[in-house]
C-alpha cells in the first residue's frame, strides 16, 4: 500500500488517516517528528486495514446476492457465477470478469454509487460470461437492463472527473 503524507501548519495535535483505494492518506501537523509520525502510522495502519477489509467483505456479500438476483432477472438464472466481490486494486476500471473462472471483481469505488449504477456494472461483467468481448451480441445482453444508457453516462462522467483530477495532480 502506498503512503501519502500531507503536513499542515494549521494542524496542531492530531493525525488523521484514511485508506483510499490502495493509498494510505495521512494528514499530520507540520512540526511532528518523523519518528513520532512513523509510530502513529504503524498503530493506525492495521486498524484501518481491518476496517476496510470488514467493510469490503460485508459489501461483497451484498454484491454477490445482488448478482444472483440480476442473474435470475436478466439472464434467466443460466449464468454460473464464481466469486463476486469488491476489490481495492481497480482504480481505473469499474469492474472485471474472468470468464474461465466466472469470477467478477468490482472496484470498491462502485460501492458508493447509486444502486442502478452498481447493477449496471454487475450486468456488464455478467454479460462477459456469455460474450467475453464487446461484440454486438454482448451489448444486446447489456441493453436488456433498462438503466444501461443512463448508467454508462454516469460512469463516463465519473471517469472523466477522475482523469481530470489525475491530470491536475500531475
Amino acid at each position: 500500500m502506498r503512503l501519502e503524507i500531507v503536513r499542515s501548519k494549521r494542524r496542531k495535535k492530531t493525525v488523521a488517516a484514511r485508506i483510499v483505494g490502495d493509498v494510505l492518506q495521512v494528514r499530520a501537523p507540520a512540526d511532528l517528528s518523523e519518528g513520532e509520525l512513523s509510530e502513529v502510522i504503524s498503530q493506525l495502519r492495521p486498524r484501518l486495514e481491518r476496517e476496510r477489509d470488514r467493510r469490503l467483505a460485508a459489501g461483497s456479500r451484498e454484491l454477490e446476492e445482488r448478482a444472483r438476483l440480476l442473474n435470475q432477472r436478466f439472464f434467466g438464472g443460466c449464468l454460473r457465477l464464481g466469486r463476486v466481490q469488491y476489490v481495492t486494486n481497480q482504480q481505473r476500471r469499474f469492474g472485471s470478469c474472468s470468464p474461465w473462472s466466472a469470477d467478477i471483481r468490482i472496484s470498491e469505488r462502485v460501492a458508493a454509487m447509486p444502486r442502478w449504477v452498481r447493477d449496471y456494472v454487475l450486468i456488464h461483467e455478467m454479460a462477459h460470461l456469455v460474450e467475453p468481448n464487446h461484440s454486438r451480441r454482448f451489448w444486446e445482453l447489456v441493453r436488456r437492463y433498462p438503466e444501461a444508457e443512463r448508467a454508462r453516462a454516469f460512469l463516463l462522467g465519473v471517469a472523466t472527473g477522475e482523469a481530470i483530477g489525475r491530470s491536475l495532480r500531475a
